[in-house]
């Protein structure tokens, strides 16, 4: 078996899916996906805009009541994440592909690291949508992967921008 973790940023396009199962499809061995989609946590998010913009003193307290409203809103990232997942994975299996895939809240390094020491990935495949500035300074996903793994890292630009909510094919 041949293990492809994918980190993605948002769900597999099914031009995307496409392109992705293309790329291994004289590979000797069969191949299995592993997609990752990185979660924002929604109140470490919160925290460390309001520490950012020096106000923890006037907002650091209020956080405290805001509990619920946070872990509604995390509710709800976590259920968009998961979705995203799982229609990703369905992509692949629609293509005839084994694929699983999950949701990480760790930083999205550290959690695709996990991932390929935990499936003992031989490739990483990062899709993602183009991050000029990120990508000027090397400090994109794609790079960070590079100096944190021993294995080959590809990274994609998205074929078609759509919303991360957007559960339907693209329009033709």
């Amino acid at each position: 078996m041949y293990d492809v973790v994918l980190l993605v940023e948002q769900e597999l396009s099914g031009p995307d899916a496409k392109r992705v199962v293309e790329l291994h499809q004289d590979m000797p061995e069969p191949v299995k996906y592993h997609v990752l989609v990185p979660c924002h946590n929604a109140e470490a998010g919160v925290e460390a805009s309001i520490s950012a913009l020096g106000t923890a003193d006037l907002y650091g307290p209020g956080l405290a009541g805001q509990r619920k409203d946070l872990a509604e809103a995390q509710k709800a990232i976590d259920t968009e994440a998961k979705g995203c997942s799982g229609r990703s994975v369905q992509r692949l299996r629609d293509l005839g592909q084994q694929a699983e895939g999950g949701i990480s809240h760790d930083r999205a390094i550290d959690a695709l690291v996990a991932t390929v020491n935990h499936v003992q990935g031989q490739e990483v495949i990062i899709l993602t949508r183009p991050h000029i500035v990120a990508e000027f300074f090397h400090l994109d996903w794609t790079n960070s992967a590079r100096r944190h793994l021993g294995v080959p890292v590809l990274h994609l630009l998205e074929h078609e921008s759509k919303p991360a909510s957007a559960g339907a094919e693209p329009r033709k």
